[in-house]
């Protein structure tokens, strides 16, 4: 599914208006579980989310290398990108 930025899905994010340092690390270490428990918080938005699909496909699209996009982190994206590199290939 193509993703068009231009549609403006972004406007109807649960994350919207919200503190974006949930969806990104900092620029300092964060211990596990400080990004643990940041990340529970951020997927707990992206789950009540009316556009959590479009925002993940969004990512997967440009491949963007850092946050939660879609209640995805960096890593569970590219997994995700392999495993349909795998199913198409």
């Amino acid at each position: 599914m193509a993703v068009d930025w231009m549609w403006g899905w972004q406007f109807d994010a649960a994350c919207r208006g919200e503190d974006s340092s949930l969806f990104f690390a900092p620029n300092y270490f964060e211990k596990r579980d400080q990004k643990e428990g940041r990340e529970a918080k951020a997927k707990a938005l992206c789950a009540r989310c009316p556009v959590r699909e479009e925002c993940l496909e969004y990512a997967l699209q440009i491949h963007e290398s850092h946050g939660i996009w879609g209640g995805l982190n960096e890593m569970e994206r590219r997994q995700l990108l392999r495993e349909r590199a795998l199913r198409a290939g």
